[in-house]
């Protein structure tokens, strides 16, 4: 299935913006695991982990 229409649905269905909504693309294609090109770095898309947190803002470790 192409991004887009998953990225439409999202949208639809429960409000998400385009970058929530490929982060969910992502994981549901591929799983949770990132690009480790972002790990550490100070860019837009830093993450302290190669793994994205799926369980929420108030759950995400320090």
């Amino acid at each position: 299935m192409k991004a887009g229409v998953i990225i439409d649905w999202l949208k639809e269905e429960y409000g998400l913006g385009r970058g929530h909504a490929m982060a969910m693309v992502h994981v549901i294609k591929k799983g949770p695991k990132i690009s480790t090109k972002h790990v550490g770095s100070d860019g837009t898309h830093r993450d302290a982990t190669d793994t994205l947190w799926l369980d929420g803002k108030a759950t995400r470790p320090v």
